[in-house]
């Protein structure tokens, strides 16, 4: 059943709405485990979607969301601003205020942000803010602008998630090795999983988290990364094979740094949209041992997001 798209916005031709009817994972999540990085959208009647989005969703509600951490066995979310919400972060503080504590957020914010309402995303649980250079999804930010917000939320103990591709590391290298603090990229910088994990490209952003002990990475959307789709569709469980020998190494490499979620409701996916429940079947592939299982889904996100009761 198509998803609802409320308030008079009409979803993208060709929208794939999230996946209804998870499955339950096999593998058992640690107690404690941390969903860390999901979006919401809307419901678009209540938190309206932005003039500038380069995409309209179907409406993703912070209950929606509360009840697939529920039947996955998360403990909590970090919810992402959504691009198609714009600097506009109500729908996710929203969802953070509603969580019983049970989430933190991530914000998107312009260089005209008070500092009263740096205050007030402070206090409803932000941790964070994002900065995306995926050119299709938004326009360009100067950087003097984005080096300034970087400087103003460090103040706050926050830290920055970059969103890019893996082509464009280079020329983004001097800017992300100069923000002044800690530093998460999402989804391993977006690698061409058809290329070796031993190539350059790969071993580019091997060395961008080994030279700069700031940088962390999300080892998350390997339903984005792989080239030869979910395994699931055909009765298996190892779904993105592909993408494990990437996800593995910044694993086993960067213990202490990485992360993971499940980019519910998976926003601009084009060829299938994902069972979570196979999504959390993923993790045992790239984290081996429950040593490194813990640290990636536990430890880490409790220490990034939730210091005060480490």
């Amino acid at each position: 059943m198509s998803k609802i798209t409320s308030g008079g916005f009409t979803k993208t031709d060709g929208w794939l709405d999230w996946y209804d009817g998870p499955s339950k994972p096999q593998f058992v999540l640690p107690a404690g485990a941390i969903d860390a990085h999901c979006h919401v959208f809307g419901p678009g009647d209540q938190f309206p979607y932005a003039p500038e989005r380069k995409y309209t969703p179907c409406d993703a509600s912070k209950a929606e969301l509360f009840a697939l951490r529920d039947h996955l066995g998360f403990s909590r979310n970090i919810i992402v601003q959504a691009t198609c919400h714009g600097a506009d972060n109500r729908a996710m503080m929203d969802a953070c205020l509603s969580s019983g504590g049970k989430a933190r957020g991530v914000a998107t914010v312009k260089r005209s942000v008070t500092d009263d309402e740096l205050q007030a995303l402070h206090a409803a649980g932000v941790r964070g803010v994002r900065f995306n250079f995926v050119k299709r999804l938004v326009d360009f930010t100067p950087k003097d602008e984005l080096m300034e917000i970087a400087a103003r939320v460090k103040e706050l103990g926050w830290h920055i998630v970059i969103y890019f591709e893996a082509v464009d590391l280079p020329e983004l290298w001097d800017f992300f090795t100069a923000l002044p603090t800690t530093v998460v990229v999402d989804h391993m910088g977006r690698p061409n999983t058809a290329l070796p994990v031993d190539g350059p490209e790969f071993k580019l952003f091997e060395r961008f988290m080994a030279e700069h002990d700031n940088v962390w990475s999300k080892v998350t959307c390997p339903e984005r990364l792989s080239e030869t789709g979910p395994a699931a569709l055909n009765g298996e469980r190892n779904a993105y094979t592909d993408v494990v020998p990437f996800a593995r190494h910044i694993v086993e490499t960067f213990p202490e740094r990485v992360l993971w979620g499940t980019d519910w409701p998976h926003p601009n996916l084009k060829k299938h949209m994902p069972d979570d429940g196979l999504l959390v079947d993923f993790i045992p592939h790239i984290a081996r041992t429950a040593e490194l299982q813990h640290k990636l889904l536990v430890t880490n996100p409790m220490r990034l997001y939730w210091p005060e009761e480490c």
